[in-house]
Order: structure tokens, then C-alpha cells, then sequence
């Protein structure tokens, strides 16, 4: 066992601990697997340019010029994306506040990301709007997109006739032909009876399992 030893740990904690590690290898691989198989998806249809977006500045403590931007301008000099599906809009009158937690950790982590894939936030709601709760939640480097207007939420199926909305992320890339794919798109209701879908695009619940008390039934709040 690599895990180092305390002097006062008891054989019972030891034994514990040795089967904890165990787990937490084989936990890892799958993470790894199910990576695999993502990646193993056979390609998608090409959705082209059927969407357009809203867009304000850079800077989001501004609210213009605002432009319209297509898929195919939103991947820069990458050739993959990613689009975080955020619930504000249609039916959500208040932004998510799961959503809501999620941004506030890729407004610090995007310009990493940013140097694999091109990313960017898309609410339902008026850009406006979004870039108003951008600053009350104190965002200042994420690009964020208004999808409304346009099928982009109903045709990935996060958002229905009622305009309830699901949150989740969608991924896209070009192929050789220049040709813009749907990869992949991911919601927090993997089925009927499992909720937790995209909890590992957020450390917090994974922090929390490592206390005593564990996750429990917190939920974040605005």
C-alpha cells in the first residue's frame, strides 16, 4: 500500500484504508473507461450553421456592441468545442443555481481549458440579462451566449415545448472535411432514476465526499 502510515493508526483502520485504496484505483480506471467510450462515439450529424447566438464584449462589465455569432465562429482556432448548457430562460425565470455554481468555477479554470478546446457558456435567457447576473456573480472571463431565438436548446433536447430546461454540457468538432459534428451531450438526468449526471464538471460534491459527513443533501443556493 503507497498510502502513508500514521504511528497511532490502528490494524483496523489500516485494513479499512487498504480496501478504500482499492476502490479508489478501480473507481479511477472506470473514470478512464467511460472517457474511452466517449471518445470511441461514432461521429455525429453535422449541424452546420443551423443556430445563431447573441454575444456582448469581451468585457463583461460592458453590455455592447452585441453581435450574432454562428457555431462555426465560436471555435476560434480550436477544432473542438464545448458549450455549457446553463438553465436561465425560457421557463427558468431565476438563473440555476447549480448552473450558477458550475460558472463560478470555469470563469477561473477557462483559460486553461481554453488552450485545448475553445468553450463558452449559453443561457436561453436575453444576453442582457445573463451579463447582469455575470456581474452580480462577479464573472469576468467566461464567453457567454444567448441562445434565445433559435432551436439550439430544444433541438439537444435541454429545453422542451414548456421551456423547462435540463443542465448539462454538449460538445462539438470539426471533422477533416471542415464539417461542424455534434459529439456529445451530457445532462444531470442520465435516466429516470439518476440525477447526478455532470457532477464531475464541479470539485464541490467530490470535496465533500472526502469529510465524515459526506454530501448529504446540500444544494447550492443564490
Amino acid at each position: 500500500m503507497s498510502v502513508e502510515r500514521l504511528d497511532d493508526e490502528s490494524g483496523e483502520y489500516r485494513e479499512a484504508r487498504a480496501k478504500l485504496l482499492e476502490a479508489e484505483i478501480t473507481l479511477k480506471e472506470q473514470v478512464g473507461r467511460v472517457a474511452e467510450l466517449r471518445r470511441e462515439l461514432p461521429p455525429g450529424p453535422d449541424v452546420g450553421d443551423r443556430w445563431v447566438f447573441q454575444e456582448g464584449p469581451g468585457d463583461l462589465a460592458a453590455d455592447a456592441p452585441l453581435r450574432k455569432v454562428r457555431l462555426a465562429d465560436l471555435f476560434g482556432d480550436r477544432d473542438e468545442l464545448i458549450l455549457i448548457q446553463f438553465m436561465y430562460g425560457g421557463a427558468q425565470e431565476k438563473p440555476c443555481p447549480l448552473c450558477s455554481m458550475w460558472a463560478d468555477g470555469y470563469d477561473a479554470v477557462q483559460r486553461h481549458v481554453r488552450q485545448r478546446a475553445a468553450f463558452a457558456v449559453v443561457a436561453e435567457a436575453e444576453i442582457g440579462r445573463f451579463r447582469a447576473w455575470a456581474r452580480e456573480r462577479g464573472w469576468s472571463q467566461l464567453r457567454l451566449l444567448s441562445s434565445a431565438g433559435s432551436s439550439f436548446k430544444s433541438d439537444l433536447r435541454m429545453q422542451d415545448e414548456t421551456g423547462a430546461q435540463q443542465p448539462g454540457v454538449s460538445v462539438f468538432a470539426k471533422d477533416g472535411s471542415g464539417a461542424i459534428r455534434h459529439v456529445y451531450t451530457g445532462e444531470a438526468h442520465l435516466d429516470g432514476s439518476h440525477w447526478n449526471g455532470v457532477d464531475l464538471l464541479s470539485p464541490v460534491w467530490h470535496l465533500f465526499d472526502l469529510v465524515p459527513s459526506g454530501r448529504g443533501s446540500w444544494f447550492p443556493s443564490l
